[in-house]
């Protein structure tokens, strides 16, 4: 077999950190734009992040030591640079731990009591399950990402089946030319991952020849996923899309929503420990508080300033996180076939046009979301 049950373990992995939040948010702005004006973003977008993804794998596979993003970054560009980084990250991370928050929290609020207006006390009590299962020491719990992405993937074929006879033909034809750019934000949000490579890097050790085709993998099964969800939404409900899309599609659909989530969870949070006590030193204590409660306390701040927006903290996250994540890892992989200590198991091309090129992409993207 091509894969080995390791190996699809890992490209799950991915899968899992990438599909969260963001994929909830696409249907809102794919019916906003114009479905194929969506779409064209998901691939163009996507083939940006899947050349990042690999560059970034190739830098772990050129490095020794176990390292994060951050300390990828002072590896391989200076203490400057760490720090950037280490803001894209943290950025990034806390942006979908709160989305993961109002996302969970209106779902179960919908799936449960049939409506949202109980939905901050749900994602008090989500907050805190989490807070439990996720203390030291319970590493094997993510184990469930494998768990959790077949039920997603299962779920989607079922909802596909279901409602696909439903699909009018006509919502999806229609073009938006004054919202074209209103996808770009929240797609690359929904991409975004890349914590979750060097964490799969210590998965596959003894396999690391494999861990192109893993990449590929797990970058293209989420890409399927969002443009076959999106498909569905639009093609059924319109522009008739509330921002988090599963809660007006039924109790199925509801309980996708808080699968991607929850897997998501469980990754991120694993892999900010990491960062922390690997990468910064952090004592356990620290830990706690910015991995368990930063988050929660986040969570209420926007709500008591009625700021919890989920599409606005989707698009804003994704921009800035992923747009300054994105051109670091670059930068970091131009550097790292210089100085690093590691024959990688494979190459990927890299020059400074292409690093121009694809950073002009996302600076013109920060402005656009700014303005």
């Amino acid at each position: 077999m091509i894969f080995k049950k390791k190996l699809l373990a890992a490209s799950f992995t991915l899968t899992g950190a990438i599909i969260g939040a963001g994929i909830l948010g696409l249907p809102y702005v794919f019916s906003k734009s114009g479905y194929l004006l969506g779409f064209s973003w998901l691939i163009f977008l996507g083939i940006i992040m899947t050349y990042i993804y690999l560059c970034l794998g190739e830098v772990t596979l050129r490095t020794k030591e176990f390292k994060q993003l951050p300390g990828l970054a002072k590896k391989y560009l200076g203490k400057k640079s760490q720090i950037i980084m280490l803001f894209a990250v943290l950025f990034g991370m806390y942006s979908a731990l709160t989305a993961y928050l109002i996302g969970e929290g209106e779902s179960l609020s919908q799936l449960i009591t049939g409506n949202t207006s109980n939905a901050i006390y749900f994602s008090i009590g989500f907050w805190a399950i989490m807070s439990l299962i996720l203390k030291e020491g319970m590493r094997g719990l993510k184990k469930v990402e494998t768990w959790g992405v077949l039920a997603i993937i299962t779920l989607l074929i079922i909802i596909t089946m279901t409602h696909f006879p439903q699909i009018e033909f006509q919502n999806l034809k229609t073009i938006n030319n004054s919202n074209w750019f209103i996808p770009f934000g929240v797609i690359l949000f929904a991409l975004m991952g890349f914590p979750s490579i060097p964490e799969i890097r210590l998965m596959i050790k003894g396999s690391e020849k494999k861990f192109k085709l893993i990449i590929f993998v797990g970058v293209l099964i989420p890409m399927i996923a969002y443009a076959l969800f999106s498909y569905i939404f639009v093609g059924v409900l319109g522009t008739n899309i509330a921002e988090v899309a599963t809660l007006g599609f039924g109790k199925l659909v509801t309980l996708l929503g808080i699968f991607t989530m929850l897997t998501s969870y469980f990754v991120l949070s694993f892999s900010m420990k990491d960062l922390y006590k690997f990468d910064l030193n952090f004592s356990k204590t620290k830990r706690f508080f910015l991995v368990t409660l930063l988050p929660i306390i986040i969570y209420l701040i926007l709500y008591f300033l009625d700021k919890l927006s989920f599409i606005t903290i989707l698009g804003i996250g994704g921009i800035i996180s992923g747009g300054i994540a994105g051109i670091l890892i670059l930068f970091i992989s131009l550097n790292a076939k210089k100085k690093g200590n590691r024959k990688p198991e494979y190459e990927m091309p890299i020059n400074l046009p292409i690093i121009i090129l694809i950073s002009l992409i996302f600076a013109i993207g920060v402005i656009i979301k700014l303005v």
